[in-house]
């Protein structure tokens, strides 16, 4: 079983969204994209604990929290489940619907063929013969089928409440007469009930889950759903426990209790007749229900390098996310893997790249559907580029999805070879490709040298969320144009003058680009020895020939050299170093202020400074203290 759809319509900062699900699934998106939303609609339509809690939604739930009158005063989430076992056809049959996968739309609604209108005859035979089709059997393992859940919510005005539920939503009541606004939530429609959720198996991981209630013992925690699971006969467990709790002897003899009793017992035999029993005054733990034990007992962990266990709160943070996965991954266990649909809310938090990884891939790895949310490159490169979907919202809360669509003729290994910078771009606002690695080092340098110049309007590349990108060659730069582009953000282009022109469908990519900028010297090494200043050059050579990775065959400027000799020396310093030596963007240090920098890379900076300032992704007064002494 997994999600094949998911309609939002005024939950939280969402108007509308409608998103289409094909197995596992990343949400990548800019803070407030509204990742969070979509975790949290599946949670209440789909978690069996959600709706559990009192109340289940509240003010702050509705669109804009209105909630009272008006287009946003009801919640509802519409979620279509497919990929059904036999089981789970026979258990929800009368509640399904059939499905067509590859239009990833119910069957009965899909549109007949195109008729000239002519032939009512014709039509109808058409469509009477396209319903014949339809699947009628669902314990027929060559059908498909689909389960429309639906969540509703609602301020209830009379009884001053907030109320919600999930029902099946098929079929659908036939009424006649107006609807009352404050009938009984979903009339009509029969509940989808605590046990139907918990058989579809969906897995909530919030990143903040780690608090004192999911490790605990209370009502819905991830402990007591396990004590549910794994016990054969649940009743008994919190019998036997408070049995041998009351049963335990506080008083055996030396302890500081047995005096208290013992004296107590004495001074009272004065006054009271008491029991013939041989201990006829005691102390017990009395009153013992399953609310004390679930608010009392608690999981005892010990870490490494510690062999000492302590209450699990006391633990870090990491441990903490480590811990609250492993019982996730129990209760998949025993619901079977295959029957889980696993969503995770940065799983990242705390912990470190190796751990990410593993995390993530043993989720794809052992269940049915995984939904993750990440702003962390090594879990965004374990998916593949059609598992990504790039969320964006905007002004009206219109919520929609963009999946990566490599080009066609884009090679796989290309993806593959660079698959940390994608994951780096996808959670960018924008995006900047640059032809190798000197330039992906040389630019973010020159940003840093005009952001701390107060003359230099100008708003820092991670400020404004801008990544850069290494196509690793000039003629690569234009092929990336597209695939960023395609994803809704700026994307801009940077290279060297190619040693032959562009053909057509390299030039035809390049349109592709925001703003596109063809430098006019064949190598950066000639750019930098061109434009920065003469000053900068002398001292940073100065400063490279004392580093243990100077190029030897360069030899050394004497400091009489004229400005062509040092422009020389520099270009093959800077070639007898290029790459990732960071020799140019050490050369940019030597630079006092703006005027010393390359000006043609810094016109460029500026340039796409100003394009996002007009997009709006930056704001219009932005850097402007700094620039006008204020």
């Amino acid at each position: 079983m997994r999600i094949a759809f998911l309609k939002i319509e005024h939950f939280r900062g969402v108007a509308l969204a409608e998103l289409k699900f094909e197995g596992h699934a990343l949400l990548v998106g800019t803070n407030s994209a509204g990742k969070s939303t979509v975790c949290e609609a599946l949670d209440l339509a789909l978690g069996p604990e959600r709706t559990s809690r009192r109340p289940v939604i509240d003010e702050h739930d509705f669109y804009a929290s209105k909630y009272v009158g008006g287009d946003h005063d009801r919640v509802r989430i519409e979620v279509i489940l497919t990929d059904l076992s036999r089981e789970a056809r026979r258990r929800f049959r009368s509640h399904l619907r059939p499905w067509d996968a590859e239009l990833n739309a119910y069957s009965d609604l899909v549109e007949s063929p195109d008729l000239d209108g002519s032939d009512v005859t014709e039509a109808a035979e058409t469509e009477s013969s396209r319903t014949a089709e339809l699947p009628t059997d669902p314990e027929d393992d060559a059908a498909v089928w689909a389960l429309p859940v639906l969540f509703l919510g609602r301020y209830n005005q009379p009884d001053d409440d907030f109320e919600g539920a999930t029902f099946f939503a098929h079929p659908e009541p036939i009424t006649s007469a107006p609807v009352d606004d404050f009938e009984e939530l979903g009339a009509g429609l029969a509940r989808f009930s605590r046990a139907d959720k918990q058989y579809c198996g969906f897995l909530y991981l919030r990143p903040n889950r780690t608090g004192s209630r999911a490790l605990s013992l209370q009502r819905g925690s991830l402990v007591d759903t396990i004590m549910r699971l794994e016990a054969t006969a649940s009743s008994s467990v919190w019998e036997d426990i408070i049995s041998k709790a009351t049963a335990a002897d506080l008083t055996d003899d030396g302890s500081g209790l047995a005096t208290v009793r013992d004296e107590l017992q004495r001074r009272m035999a004065r006054f009271i007749s008491l029991g013939s029993s041989s201990a006829p005054v005691d102390i017990l733990m009395t009153d013992l229900t399953r609310e004390h034990l679930r608010e009392t007992l608690r999981l005892h962990v010990a870490g490494q390098p510690s062999s000492h266990a302590v209450p699990f709160d006391r633990l870090s943070t990491g441990t903490l996310n480590l811990m609250v996965f492993a019982l996730l991954t129990y209760i998949a266990e025993l619901r079977g893997h295959q029957h889980v649909i696993f969503a995770m809310e940065e799983p990242e938090i705390a912990l470190p790249p190796h751990a990410q990884r593993r995390l993530v891939d043993f989720v794809m790895r052992n269940m049915t559907q995984v939904i993750v949310t990440s702003h962390s490159p090594y879990v965004i490169e374990r998916f593949q580029p059609r598992q990504v979907m790039a969320l964006s919202r905007d002004s009206g809360g219109v919520l929609a999805a963009t999946r990566v669509t490599l080009p066609a003729d884009t090679k796989a290994k290309k993806y593959t070879d660079n698959k940390r910078q994608f994951a780096e771009a996808l959670l960018a606002n924008a995006v900047i490709v640059v032809e190798g690695a000197t330039e992906w080092n040389l630019l973010p340098r020159i940003a840093d040298a005009m952001d701390v110049d107060e003359t230099v309007s100008y708003y820092h590349p991670d400020m404004a969320g801008i990544s850069f990108f290494d196509a690793q060659n000039d003629v690569s730069v234009p092929t990336f144009a597209p695939i960023f582009a395609g994803l809704n953000k700026p994307v801009y282009g940077i290279h060297d003058q190619p040693k032959k022109p562009l053909g057509p469908d390299l030039v035809a990519m390049s349109r592709a680009f925001d703003l596109y900028l063809e430098v006019p010297y064949t190598g950066v090494e000639e750019l930098l020895a061109a434009e920065v200043a003469i000053p900068a050059q002398r001292r940073f050579l100065a400063d490279a020939e004392q580093r243990d990775d100077y190029p030897s065959a360069c030899g050394t400027l004497d400091a009489s050299a004229g400005d062509s000799i040092v422009r020389t020396q520099l270009k093959d310093v800077l070639k007898g170093r290029k790459g990732h030596s960071g020799y140019a963007a050490a050369l940019i240090s030597h630079c006092s202020d703006v005027s010393e920098l390359p000006r043609t890379l810094v016109e460029f900076l500026l340039a796409v400074d100003a394009d996002l300032r007009m997009k709006g992704l930056i704001p219009a007064d932005a850097g402007k203290a700094a620039a006008s002494g204020t």
